[in-house]
């Protein structure tokens, strides 16, 4: 009590405070602008914490990191365009719920779902940082394969009707990821002799570009398009509906839990991070819903599940960075230089050994979220104004910042033809009814399950290991159900395979659970083992019913 007293009295000053919310500040600016990134904003904080002290540092900077990951769903919400990678599946539900004419609602349930995920990730950093860092430390590279080829496999269910589509674009997005040389080897790929192609596609370019200009393109091309604005009316009201998103936003508690903890999960894994959690989270959110057929139209759930994801997952790699000294991103690598230069050493024993340091990342994590949910109800009305420009004269501003962000990335000409590339790509592809979101999940995800795939190749070519690792297991297991759960959807009710579904998914994952050791995951696998057997008895008689209805 006496550490935590003491912390108290160092964030809860007027000065820190001032800090943390002009950290807060740019951090909103930064996810809200498209190509600026959270981690090039913590970056350029660092130089100036070296003359503070190491809470108000560190205060400072977690500051800019919630305020980013909750800036990003501004401009996903307004334009359909991800401010930040994290904010990717934002757009797929926040950008129509905008254009229907209600921007104040899918502004308030992202804010709220933003606010309760970093809440419940704070709680999850205080109570439980240690054990839920030992998790982290479990997973090796046949492991982290196999959780990027499940959240590869989310395609299927960002596909919506048109699978064939959907997988094509999807394979488009992992061609593209492979362009240049690669990440381990430095061996060059599909570069025909051009310097251009060797250096490789930039994320953010192609990202901007996919979302951004082939957008752009496709609402200015008819001239009565281009002169109405983004809401298709300028009769709607602007005001942020605060209370009605927060009722809604508890009212899905289950949704919000289940993100929140998928984040917190894609957290405390070292490399992972929001930009894969916010995907998983919308694809879980999807899958559990009662209307996946709503998810793409402005559907509440479709906001709240990234959301609530991409913020609960500042939590989770806060946990590894202070309960072992791991960074789980960019962003906390960076936090941790800046421990490192105040002599301070996050490892097992740093919350022991530095409990007031320790008490005061976990007071200004939680504080930061209350400061960027004032910060946001404060500025949104201004940002919700931007739905009212002319679409020709909002396509020339936007533009002009995706110009400038991509640029100021690298500064690298190459850049901008590679933002203008593919946004004629995305363009062409959004005309012959190809949805861009595979396209995006695979140049995300490809990457990352590359340089794991090499690296677990490179320490061992048997390819046993994937199986019998039990992490890697467990992953591969839930790979294959979520790659058959559209055909369970489809046929949920009508065919007799339906009622096994979910008992043969307990079944199957209780073994990998077993191999993990450990009272607590034998034990949840002996009572997932024997819920599946109880639901297989179970569902004989609604199998053997389902089976002469469908005759």
């Amino acid at each position: 009590m006496e550490n935590l007293v003491l912390a108290l009295a160092e964030i809860a000053t007027i000065k820190t405070l001032l800090l943390m919310c002009f950290g807060a500040i740019a951090g909103l600016l930064a996810g809200a602008i498209p190509g600026f990134t959270i981690a090039m904003a913590v970056v350029l904080t660092l130089p100036f914490t070296f003359s503070m002290n190491p809470s108000q540092g560190i205060a400072t900077m977690i500051g800019v990191f919630v305020g980013g990951l909750s800036g990003g769903l501004m401009s996903g919400i307004l334009i359909g365009i991800p401010g930040t990678p994290s904010s990717v599946a934002t757009t797929f539900d926040g950008f129509p719920m905008a254009r229907n004419g209600q921007p104040g609602l899918a502004l308030g349930l992202g804010v709220w779902s933003s606010f309760f995920g970093g809440i419940i990730s704070a709680v999850c950093l205080i109570a439980i940082a240690p054990q839920l860092a030992r998790v982290g430390l479990e997973f090796q590279p046949w492991d982290y394969f196999s959780l990027v080829f499940f959240a590869l496999t989310i395609t299927a269910s960002l596909a919506g009707d048109n699978l064939i589509k959907g997988l094509i674009a999807g394979g488009l997005g992992l061609l593209i990821a492979t362009v240049g040389e690669e990440d381990i080897n430095g061996v060059s790929r599909f570069d025909f002799g051009s310097d251009y192609l060797q250096e490789g596609f930039a994320f953010l370019p192609v990202l901007i570009g996919l979302f951004a200009f082939s957008r752009l393109m496709a609402d200015i091309r008819d001239p009565a398009t281009s002169s109405r604005s983004l809401t298709q009316s300028g009769d709607f009201d602007i005001r942020i509906e605060h209370m009605k998103a927060a009722k809604i936003v508890l009212s899905r508690w289950t949704n919000l839990l289940r993100s929140s903890m998928i984040g917190i999960f894609t957290g405390i894994l070292p490399a992972a991070g929001s930009s894969i959690s916010n995907i998983l989270a919308y694809d879980q959110a999807k899958k559990a819903s009662k209307e996946p057929e709503k998810f793409g139209t402005g559907y509440v759930d479709g906001i709240i599940a990234p959301e609530s994801a991409n913020n609960a997952t500042a939590g989770g790699s806060l946990i590894m960075m202070m309960a072992l000294g791991i960074p789980g991103d960019i962003i906390t690598a960076v936090m941790l230089g800046a421990l490192l230069i105040h002599d301070v050493v996050p490892s097992p024993s740093f919350i022991v050994e530095s409990p007031v340091i320790a008490n005061s990342i976990f007071i200004a994590f939680f504080f930061a979220n209350f400061l960027v949910l004032f910060l946001q109800s404060v500025t949104l009305r201004l940002f919700v104004l931007v739905t009212k420009v002319k679409m020709y004269v909002l396509a020339a501003i936007i533009l002009a910042y995706c110009g400038i962000g991509v640029f100021a990335l690298n500064n690298i000409v190459n850049d901008m033809w590679t933002l203008l590339l593919f946004g004629l790509v995305g363009y062409i592809l959004r005309n012959l009814g190809f949805p861009l979101a595979p396209v995006i999940l695979g140049v995300v995800l490809g990457p990352i399950a590359e340089r794991w795939l090499s690296r677990a190749t490179a320490l061992s070519t048997d390819l046993s290991n994937f199986v019998t690792h039990p992490w890697s297991l467990f992953f591969l297991i839930l790979s294959l159900f979520s790659m058959a759960f559209g055909l369970y959807q489809r046929d949920l009710g009508k065919k007799p395979w339906t009622v096994y579904y979910t008992p043969a998914l307990m079944v199957c994952v209780s073994p990998p659970l077993f191999m993990m050791g450990g009272v607590v995951r034998i034990g949840l696998a002996g009572l997932l083992f024997c819920l599946g057997i109880y639901g297989f008895i179970r569902g004989r008689q609604k199998a053997a019913a389902l089976s002469q209805t469908s005759a």
